[in-house]
């Protein structure tokens, strides 16, 4: 074997090391935190970039809108604090959502990795934190400087010493200050425990600093990217989307193109930024418009700076999805995690319809306050403070040659946070949890099927719910015969409907229901295997009434 031959094997066997790095430093992070939403449902990221700010690695565990999303922030950090000025123990962090990932509930943690006392790489991480005070998390705010405390890029510790004040300031505009301190050291626990890995791999392979291996990481995975677009047919694709939006529809439209150097896409035509809280900045939008592409472009190719380059993403300045500051953006999630699918429409006809359909797209993930002073003028105990959100997901769309997914949260990759986990927390009872028949878009793959899921207060005091959901009035659209998946609805037990968007009390002794969204079905409901028709129905996926006339199964 040629010595070339041979630098390639070590090349290809650090890349992977490097990739364990930060896995490792994402389970420290998921084993350190606090919170439910990190701990439980995995809405973070973690990854290491180079001293220019290129990613180089990202983990597995995460979700798409920190990782790339944090893949640009990174450069913000740098541009603040250059490396020349940063020293050993050195932890920089903030919650910019314009420098951040897209809203003030995400705080990213930078930390500056030294060798030799030279900076060689840094790593960097986000988590989700509960509560950032202010309205709280929710779509109720009509700028920034109501939805929460904002932190911009500054020093969380210096040269190992915590900023102490800094932390005082946090923790007094927060409802729940443990969880909140727990969660930053976190972050800042894991950025260590990647550093200190990456100095033993380093050190066993005696590399200097990462410039090597670092240009080989992002020019083998550019080029590996310019490889696939050459395999397309290149042109201009579109495609629309209608959604729910805060008290009126709004549209999202949007233009891919494909040439031999770079797939461009373009949001020109989107609806205009909205008074309320589900804006988007341009960061987040980039980062889950890239993953749409990267979901069936180039899927094995490892994300990092080279394989993201070929990617250009561009939101018209004032739009809903690139809203600038000071703009409200703290349901973001709830139009963000639409544009995969959206992106996946403009890719149907160039990957001739291996595409999947529509599905819920944005998390479902009620924000449950209680406790004095949120019970307004109840006269019984309303029990202790308290504030969690618990994450939910509705149906993915049909795929080409299987059905949807249920209760799968594509395209965030979340996990639901289990009951036990909720009631555990907080005084909430969880008294129903199942499956909603029906909700799968029929076609000959089905769509996957939302949830129904009913929440009370444990001492039966009155709560509020903060809501961001989306696909109430406008379900996910099914193609080529196939059905549209079922609307969500959420509501009182007393039968009260409650819009998918806002903030309202529960009366005391009511319960809170949410039925999630199911995805779309692909192909004519007719043309379903029958054996798949009745184990949908013997296992309560279907209605007798479904099985009967929407897929024909009499007929069979």
């Amino acid at each position: 074997m040629s010595n070339s031959a041979i630098d390639k094997i070590e090349m290809q066997i650090m890349w992977n090391r490097l990739i364990a790095v930060v896995e490792e430093q994402a389970q420290t992070l998921i084993r350190t935190a606090f919170s439910p939403t990190v701990r439980e449902a995995g809405d973070l990221s973690a990854g290491v970039f180079d001293t220019k700010g290129n990613m180089l690695a990202q983990a597995v565990t995460g979700t798409p809108g920190h990782v790339n999303a944090m893949a640009a922030s990174v450069g913000r950090f740098l541009e603040e604090y250059p490396l020349q000025i940063l020293q050993e123990g050195d932890v920089l962090i903030t919650n910019d959502p314009w420098d951040g990932t897209g809203h003030l509930n995400d705080f990213t943690v930078v930390t500056p990795t030294f060798q030799n006392e030279s900076c060689i790489a840094l790593f960097a991480s986000t988590t989700h934190i509960a509560d950032v005070g202010g309205l709280g998390f929710g779509p109720e705010g009509r700028n920034v400087y109501e939805e929460g405390i904002q932190i911009p890029i500054t020093h969380l510790f210096r040269k190992g010493h915590l900023d102490e004040t800094l932390m005082k300031i946090i923790l007094a505009n927060v409802r729940d200050p443990i969880a909140a301190e727990g969660d930053l050291y976190s972050l800042t626990a894991c950025n260590r425990a990647g550093g200190i890995q990456l100095l033993a791999m380093m050190q066993e392979f005696g590399l200097p600093d990462l410039c090597t291996l670092g240009s080989m990481i992002i020019n083998t995975s550019r080029d590996a990217m310019l490889e696939e677009l050459g395999k397309l047919p290149k042109g201009e694709y579109r495609s629309r989307m209608r959604i729910d939006g805060y008290n009126q529809p709004v549209d999202l439209i949007c233009a891919l193109t494909i040439t031999n150097d770079e797939i461009a896409i373009d949001f020109a035509g989107t609806s205009k930024q909205s008074s309320f809280g589900i804006n988007v900045p341009i960061t987040y939008t980039q980062a889950y418009a890239s993953f749409g592409v990267r979901c069936v472009i180039g899927n094995d190719i490892p994300n990092n700076a080279g394989s993201i380059s070929v990617i250009r993403v561009t939101a018209p300045k004032g739009s809903l999805l690139n809203a600038p500051r000071p703009a409200a953006v703290s349901a973001r999630h709830a139009i963000g995690q639409m544009l995969p699918d959206l992106v996946l429409g403009c890719l149907a006809e160039p990957l001739e319809w291996q595409v999947s359909a529509q599905g819920a797209g944005c998390l479902w993930l009620p924000v449950i306050f209680g406790g004095p002073g949120v019970a307004g003028e109840y006269e019984g105990d309303p029990g202790p403070e308290f504030v969690i959100n618990p994450f939910h997901s509705g149906g993915t769309g049909a795929r080409p040659t299987k059905d949807g997914l249920s209760t799968t949260a594509f395209p965030s990759g979340v996990k639901n946070t289990p009951v036990e986990v909720n009631e555990a927390t907080a005084p909430i009872i969880i008294w129903q949890k199942e499956y909603l028949t029906d909700s799968g878009g029929a076609g000959k793959f089905r769509g996957g099927l939302g949830q129904i899921m009913e929440f009370g207060h444990s001492y039966g005091a009155p709560f509020v719910v903060s809501r961001m959901f989306d696909r109430i009035d406008h379900p996910a659209e099914g193609f080529a015969g196939g059905q549209d998946g079922g609307c969500g609805k959420t509501y009182i037990s007393d039968g009260h409907l409650l819009p998918g968007k806002g903030r309202d009390l529960i009366p005391a002794g009511e319960s809170f229901f949410i039925e999630t969204p199911g995805g779309a079905g692909i192909g004519d409901p007719a043309a379903r295997e029958p054996e798949m028709v009745h184990s949908d129905l013997r296992d309560g996926l279907i209605s007798e009434h479904s099985a009967r006339d929407i897929y024909r199964l009499a007929e069979k």
